[in-house]
């Protein structure tokens, strides 16, 4: 008998199972980042440097960007044919406000303006071209319903690369001309004086985000941990990150349509997801060492929990902005790439260069303590405010659930009046450059946003076309849908023929728009279409956010249902449950109503424009809800991953599965989870506000709406609904049918740990319950 195999223990053959179980991809990468750490650090910085270097050799624009519908297929054909559409600028001419003279004196010294301006203008051959006074000496009177008034309009001549510095000799010339008549307004705007405020306006921006936003977040991290190496952990992983992505995304613009404009979205999001994941994975870190586990234990426990809850927050993430290639607008697009680069970037380097910089430093991540705080954040802790919160929630679920439910409905109620439009023109109203368009839109209508009509085909030049030019001349009015004067202009030697066509409004707004449309399905078809082998489009500003306008509208729905459908299946094949993301998608898009109504509050009602600096337009950008909804949907997901993923291995380590044993998984989740959820929300909160103080009003709408959302999310969402809505459902929450146990993603299951590598003793059915002090830190431990 001494020869035959003794029969292995329970605990044996449990260990052999251990053995024969092969670790998931995650763990076994961060496994061995913290291994050969150096050769991880390494390996991370390395990619750094080539993509710097790569994207330093790159010196072609890259690929251009088009609007949607007739607006870009007008752009299309311009460019393919090498037309080069010249800056067009106004000078305009009028009696200051106040004046009274007579209207005989005033005509006769706007006419004396006008000759001066157009004279010295045309002694400008290398800076002006094409200058011409359309109204004022024909077509109109220089007498305008709101004063003496006169236009002249002109192109910046030269490169159109150089035309923001060219029209400066414009500019200067036109100053020259108002110093000479005080009595009179002597003003430039148009597209290149406009182009070179917004270029400095977004270069301005984009410099105080970055200046602003990281040590606005290393401050913050230093109050979170009370330690400077372990708040400058978080700052590293995002800034390498950012600087990595923004760099292969410079890379991809030679294929891919990629804005200049991405990458301030790329810093913010980066910013963010590096400092939300290196809190996520130095929490769990910091706890396993607190509960006395070795360097290995630790690396491997933190790989198995939190580094599961980066893949699959970061793959939902992903996965939500990967919704903005489905509208088909090449601005989306851009955003799409860049900020899926940076997120993907993001979720490597928690996966390889932070275990390896963790398991490298060790003890050390927590020297350079503060004094007070040192002492109070540099042990991790349940956070027991938020854990007596959850207990009470937990015990009276239709109470809180309910309340919190209908605050949030409440919130999100002014949203159902929501408005969508874009500004006449997208710059701060206070801007000298933008008051000069108003002024001329006003004295002018159908100026300085014509309509484009661009003609391709083979009877370009034949008497048929003449004839339909004419007619369309004779459709213009002063109250029908097109203004005159309508110009035609051979271009490409004669293969293009572009017609301006001035709209009957301001250039955006209902007006416009069926002005837009009447002169697309009505009178082009009925004249200009007319003639045989030839096809139009219509381009323009007015044309291109109409266009842009409505693909949004029939794209939403799709990028909405497909968003939530991707991350239904990611978080079922995540937490092997068919409930959690019905829930999930319940919560979030919770949490964007609330965001929806505050931003119609604020920006289209008008409340705020003093203490915000805008000045509402009663509407709401087309872009941004859109955008709010997909980087909400994949954000809000690093917050209920991490917490779900936390209950979840509470609840499958319990040995009995009731309803007593998910509400203390419930309530020993939130405990465990919620201060570094808060600590990062607060960060996130104050990144995105940063957007609220820049110049552009989309910009900072989408600021408010993140911020609000995030805050909102963070809090009474996953504090006081998400633990009210998985103590109703109990066990339930964790259900998955038979019929889907086939599904992959079992190496994502955030399930219980294995014997040999359990975390601390977690909170229990029948342990006692966690004290609620009158303190509590803004990192989650107790004060």
């Amino acid at each position: 008998m001494g020869l035959l195999p003794s029969p292995a223990t329970p605990s044996a053959r449990h260990a052999a199972t251990r053995r024969r179980v092969r670790r998931p991809a995650v763990e076994r990468i961060a496994c061995w980042s913290a291994k050969y750490r150096k050769t991880a650090v390494a390996l991370w910085l390395g990619l750094m440097a080539a993509a710097f270097l790569g994207g330093q050799f790159v010196t072609s624009p890259g690929v251009q960007q088009y609007d949607p519908g007739q607006a870009g297929r007008g752009e299309q054909v311009l460019t393919q044919l090498g037309v080069v559409t010249p800056p067009a600028e106004n000078v305009l001419i009028e009696a200051r406000s106040g004046e009274r003279r007579l209207a005989r004196d005033a005509s006769a010294e706007v006419k004396r303006v006008v000759h001066d301006v157009t004279a010295a203008l045309a002694a400008l051959p290398q800076a002006a071209d094409h200058i011409e006074v359309p109204f004022g000496y024909a077509g109109r009177t220089l007498t305008a319903g709101h004063g003496i008034a006169a236009l002249v309009t002109f192109d910046v001549a030269g490169p159109n690369a150089n035309a923001d510095s060219t029209v400066l000799t414009d500019v200067a010339a036109v100053r020259k001309v108002q110093a000479a008549f005080p009595g009179l307004l002597v003003s430039e705007a148009g597209s290149a004086t406009t182009d070179r405020v917004a270029n400095a306006l977004l270069s301005r921006d984009f410099r105080q985000t970055e200046w602003t936003s990281i040590p606005l977040t290393l401050i913050l991290l230093i109050a979170v941990f009370g330690a400077l190496i372990a708040a400058g952990i978080p700052v590293l992983l995002a800034g390498t990150a950012v600087v990595t992505a923004v760099s292969l995304m410079t890379i991809a613009a030679q294929w891919l349509p990629v804005g200049q404009g991405t990458s301030e979205l790329v810093l913010v999001i980066g910013m963010a997801v590096g400092v939300d994941y290196s809190l996520f994975y130095l929490r769990r870190e910091r706890e396993e060492r607190a509960a006395g586990r070795g360097p290995e234990d630790v690396v491997k426990i933190a790989a198995a929990t939190s580094g599961k809850a980066i893949a699959v927050s970061g793959l939902t993430v992903m996965v939500s902005l990967a919704g903005l290639f489905l509208t088909g607008i090449d601005v989306f697009t851009g955003i799409a790439v860049g900020t899926i680069m940076v997120v993907g970037v993001a979720v490597v380097g928690s996966l390889t260069f932070l275990p390896a910089l963790l398991s490298w430093l060790g003890p050390w991540a927590d020297r350079g303590r503060l004094p007070y705080l040192g002492r109070l954040r540099t042990h991790a802790h349940p956070c027991r405010t938020w854990a007596g919160l959850a207990k009470q929630v937990v015990r009276r679920p239709l109470i809180f659930g309910g309340v919190a439910v209908v605050g949030l409905l409440a919130l999100a109620a002014p949203a159902l009046g929501m408005r969508i439009g874009s500004p006449s023109i997208d710059l701060p109203s206070n801007l000298g450059v933008v008051r000069v368009l108003t002024d001329i839109q006003r004295e002018f209508p159908g100026r300085p946003a014509p309509a484009d009509v661009v003609v391709t085909g083979t009877g370009l030049d034949s008497p048929a076309m003449a004839r339909e030019l004419t007619a369309l001349r004779r459709h213009a009015s002063s109250s029908g849908p097109i203004h005159g004067p309508i110009a035609a202009t051979e271009v490409a030697g004669g293969r293009a023929l572009v017609v301006q066509v001035p709209l009957a409004g301001s250039g955006s707004g209902r007006t416009s728009d069926q002005a837009l449309v009447t002169l697309q399905d009505r009178i082009l078809p009925a004249t200009i279409g007319r003639v045989p082998g030839t096809s139009f489009a219509v381009t323009g500003n007015t044309a291109a956010n109409y266009d842009f306008a409505t693909t949004l509208d029939s794209r939403t729905p799709i990028v909405f249902g497909v968003v939530a459908l991707l991350a239904f299946v990611l978080l079922m094949m995540a937490f092997r449950s068919v409930t959690i993301p019905v829930v999930s998608i319940g919560l979030n898009l919770l949490s964007v109503g609330g965001a929806y109504g505050l931003v119609t509050l604020i920006f289209q009602d008008g409340h705020l424009q003093s203490l915000l600096g805008f000045t509402s337009f009663g509407a709401l950008v087309p872009w941004v809800p859109l955008f709010t909804f997909v980087l909400l949907f994949g954000l809000s997901m690093d917050y209920h991953v991490f917490i779900l993923s936390r209950i979840r291995e509470l609840w499958s380590a319990s040995p009995v599965h009731d309803r007593a044993s998910a509400a203390d998984a419930i309530v020993g989740g939130i405990g465990r989870t919620a201060g570094v959820v808060t600590s990062a929300a607060l960060i996130m909160v104050a990144v995105f506000s940063i957007f609220a103080t820049l110049s552009m009003i989309d910009v900072k709408m989408l600021g408010v709406g993140l911020a609000a959302a995030v805050l909102i999310d963070a809090t009474v969402v996953r504090g006081v609904v998400l633990p009210a809505c998985l103590a109703l459902l109990g066990e339930r929450a964790w259900y998955l049918p038979s019929w889907l146990n086939w599904l992959p993603g079992r190496s994502l299951a955030c399930d219980s740990l294995p014997e040999d590598e359990a975390a601390a003793p977690e909170v229990r059915r029948h342990s006692a319950p966690l004290p609620v002090p009158w303190l509590v830190t803004a990192a989650g431990e107790p004060g």
